[in-house]
């Protein structure tokens, strides 16, 4: 009787962490330079835990490192930065990419993953209760400027308050707002991406220039 109640108890955690969108982190995936990413799956999705920070596309061409802001403003292919150019920046928010390096044809997610689509990305927030309710439950519980509004995460997700580069070049919002880029175009010049923010539960949509630099979570095939 001991171990059938013992059982019981078990199966109805389970269910108890299903019905709230809870998820279990369950493996990792390495990039091409070697980087180690815990994954968690949240739905019918399983997800990056962190942020991308590859210097090479999945074919092993480079992805050029641009610092100036005269320089990333004319940019149309591929490139990727660190917050403000500090490389200490990049060991906890990971590298911002522009959309051409989301989109180059080499691949910029590891073997087996891709870059979430706009659809992933309401997949994930209609799970966990759609976008007024999600960013809470995707949002780190550390790192984001206070208040950090409802930020729990549940989800294992863990998205960190990055911040963003403009298509012009300037870095702002770090410990405010994450912006993660999806790979879904919008118009010739622009894509969709999400935004969280420090002070509030939800996870916006928006269009956005594509020469802006961003956060990068994949997915797997």
């Amino acid at each position: 009787m001991k171990k059938s109640n013992t059982a019981l108890l078990a199966v109805l955690m389970i269910a108890m962490i299903t019905s709230f969108g809870v998820s279990q982190s369950i493996s990792q995936v390495t990039d091409y330079d070697g980087n180690k990413y815990k994954t968690v799956v949240i739905g019918n999705l399983e997800w990056m835990a962190e942020n991308l920070n590859v210097e090479h596309y999945r074919n092993g061409d480079v992805i050029p490192q641009v610092q100036s802001n005269e320089d990333w403003a004319d940019l149309k292919t591929g490139a990727w930065c660190y917050y403000e150019n500090k490389t200490s920046n990049g060991k906890t928010y990971g590298k911002l990419y522009n959309w051409y390096a989301v989109n180059d044809y080499c691949g910029l997610a590891p073997e087996g993953w891709h870059i979430p689509s706009d659809a992933e990305w309401t997949q994930l927030t209609d799970y966990l209760g759609g976008y007024k309710a999600a960013g809470g439950k995707l949002k780190a519980t550390t790192l984001w400027t206070s208040p950090n509004t409802e930020a729990i995460n549940s989800s294992g997700f863990t998205a960190f308050p990055g911040g963003l580069r403009d298509f012009v070049g300037s870095f702002t919002t770090i410990g405010e707002s994450g912006w993660f880029w999806s790979s879904s175009k919008y118009y010739t010049d622009s894509s969709w991406l999400r935004r969280m923010v420090y002070g509030s539960s939800n996870v916006h949509l928006f269009v956005t220039n594509k020469g802006e630099g961003l956060s990068v979570r994949c997915v797997r095939d």
